[in-house]
């Protein structure tokens, strides 16, 4: 896949921190600045930003800084009846061969493989601090992933 080709979903965290920190938002902006028509937004992603929402006045600027950006776009991705079939197999594989106890696992670790999976049928590369978590996903089925900031913020062509 050529560079120009490629496509990216940011996982939550990373936007998190960027409404956090002033410093993670400008290598937020700066991705964005390089890479917006390569940049994807996961429903996933989107429903775990919304769930951490506590006043009204933070929706609304979510909606109208990020949400909305992405769908008036049409770049959202959004995980098929098969990858949500294929999570729940996952699940108990990682059960099988890991010792993974399914009454334990979290939300958010259950949301991950969904997320993976429906980068995986996008094409999508996801750019994650979680490398723990991924990398135990990825040990069950392949699909790509990197830490943040894989790009040196001087546009799709630099990218090897």
């Amino acid at each position: 896949m050529t560079a120009s080709a490629r496509k990216y979903v940011l996982d939550t965290q990373i936007f998190i921190n960027a409404f956090r920190d002033s410093r993670a938002n400008e290598d937020l902006r700066s991705f964005h600045r390089a890479f917006a028509p390569f940049e994807h937004l996961s429903v996933i992603v989107a429903q775990e930003l919304r769930s951490g929402i506590r006043r009204p006045h933070d929706r609304k600027a979510l909606e109208r800084n990020v949400l909305d950006v992405f769908e008036r776009v049409g770049r959202t991705i959004r995980p098929s009846t098969d990858a949500w079939h294929r999570s729940g197999d996952l699940l108990a594989e990682m059960a099988r061969q890991d010792g993974l106890e399914i009454a334990r696992v979290s939300k958010a670790f259950a949301n991950d493989i969904l997320l993976a999976l429906s980068c995986r049928e996008s094409g999508c590369v996801l750019i994650t601090e979680n490398e723990h978590d991924f990398s135990r996903i990825r040990r069950f089925i392949s699909f790509e992933f990197v830490k943040p900031w894989p790009i040196h913020f001087h546009g799709p062509g630099d990218v090897p």
